[in-house]
């Protein structure tokens, strides 16, 4: 008792004490604050997660089932992730009218608000591929613009064509054009796989090898046409029927011309 009667006069228990309960104070303050944080974050999750249930009633479980089970006419939402549901929904090719034809991109019928909650949503039903974030999605730092057109090329132009503009597949089907397509969106179609598309897991081709991929095509999109006309840039098809229409026109244009300048 005398020691600790000593210790307590001495000149520096009271800064001791001052930092001591500073300290407890701050650290029951951090604990406080993240405990809140995850309590609000959960609690709005659980929000955004009921608000794109409600979205999914309305508008998909006609054809997807009540709990995205799958119906008839469209398949199980159950574990195709955020990722599928961000691509289909933001790029406007769901909800679709007509399930027998191919899904178009067109303008989106939802906001990026009502995506997200639907995103969500589906998400929490099972583990699927996640929405890329911005920060991954920085293929000007971490794509390659030579990698990437060789991975185009090898990969992905036998159906978009070489130059990314889309091309025809069998049964009526068609690659379409990315041209004018977001990062996310491509990024999203690639770990996917949506409709015809083969999915390209990291295995097969690494995060940082789609980027280049991505950097190729706005590279391409960008692109200027320095030799005229870019007729579509769908081949050699277009080019040939413009010079055999110009060129036999203008053959049997001349023909006549001289037959009647014989007369």
């Amino acid at each position: 008792m005398k020691r600790l009667s000593r210790l307590r006069r001495h000149r520096a228990a009271g800064p001791i004490l001052l930092i001591f309960a500073l300290f407890t104070i701050g650290t029951t303050f951090q604990v406080a604050s993240a405990v809140n944080n995850d309590t609000t974050s959960v609690a709005d999750r659980s929000a955004t997660i009921e608000e794109g249930r409600q979205l999914f009633l309305k508008g998909c479980s006609s054809c997807h089932g009540i709990n995205a089970e799958g119906g008839e006419i469209a398949p199980s939402l159950i574990g195709v992730g955020a990722a599928s549901v961000d691509f289909q929904v933001g790029t406007g090719r769901m909800p679709m009218a007509d399930m027998s034809t191919q899904a178009m991109r067109k303008p989106p019928v939802y906001n990026a608000e009502q995506v997200n909650a639907l995103a969500t949503y589906v998400a929490s039903l099972a583990p699927g591929p996640q929405v890329p974030s911005e920060e991954s999605l920085n293929y000007e730092r971490d794509g390659s613009v030579a990698d990437g057109g060789e991975l185009f090329r090898t990969n992905c132009a036998m159906c978009h064509n070489f130059a990314a503009q889309g091309g025809a597949l069998t049964q009526g089907k068609y690659a379409p054009t990315l041209m004018g397509v977001e990062p996310k969106h491509i990024y999203e179609a690639m770990i996917t796989g949506p409709q015809s598309m083969p999915v390209f897991s990291d295995k097969t081709i690494t995060p940082e090898e789609k980027l280049s991929i991505i950097k190729w095509i706005k590279s391409a999109e960008s692109e200027p046409q320095l030799g005229g006309a870019a007729l579509g840039r769908v081949g050699p098809v277009t080019e040939g029927l413009l010079v055999w229409t110009l060129g036999i026109g203008l053959l049997v244009g001349v023909a006549v011309w001289l037959a009647m300048k014989a007369r």
